[in-house]
């Protein structure tokens, strides 16, 4: 049962990013560095080989080069950077792109209704309530840590570490019912 409560961490960890990043457009390094050292600690306490560390690593260091190559760009933001790469830690090759894809559609999706709400005044009851004035600000980015968060949520049950972390098929099958709900 231990097990089954770490496999709580990653999707804890998605709710404080999305939540951050909606309510404050920053993702902080603290927070990125969580996602990196739950990943490495659940790997360790799973006794995962080497190689299986190594290629979980390696996958985040690709989307790393990526991200940060975007993010010199000016398309997307540091944080959100080094998040996506945290996350593709978690996924591995094998789910990293499923998770980017859904991170893509989810972020179009978002940034899709922030411009066109943007489009409109706030109504008066809102006007006062600082995250939502940032978020309507025409110059304010799309806290895109929500789309990764929620891509990583989708793709999450389907990952080597949570199949190792909730090893029982009733209480796998019973977590992702809970997750379908939402």
């Amino acid at each position: 049962m231990t097990l089954h409560l770490l496999a709580l961490i990653f999707p804890l960890l998605m709710a404080f990013a999305a939540c951050s990043d909606l309510l404050t457009m920053r993702i902080s390094n603290m927070l990125v560095a969580a996602v990196v050292v739950g990943f490495v600690a659940i790997a360790a306490i799973l006794g995962l080989s080497l190689t299986a560390i190594g290629l979980h690593l390696a996958a985040g260091a690709v989307v790393l080069v990526v991200t940060f190559t975007l993010f010199a760009l000016g398309w997307i933001g540091g944080g959100d950077a080094k998040l996506a790469a945290a996350i593709a830690m978690w996924m591995g090759f094998e789910f990293t792109l499923p998770f980017l894809l859904y991170s893509s559609i989810l972020g179009g999706v978002l940034t899709f209704v922030l411009l066109f709400g943007r489009r409109y005044a706030l109504p008066a009851p809102l006007l006062g309530v600082g995250w939502i004035q940032r978020l309507h600000h025409p110059k304010t980015g799309v806290p895109y840590g929500i789309a990764l968060a929620i891509a990583a949520m989708l793709v999450y049950p389907q990952t080597l570490v949570y199949e190792e972390l909730v090893t029982d098929r009733a209480v796998q099958e019973t977590l992702l019912d809970q997750l379908s709900t939402f």
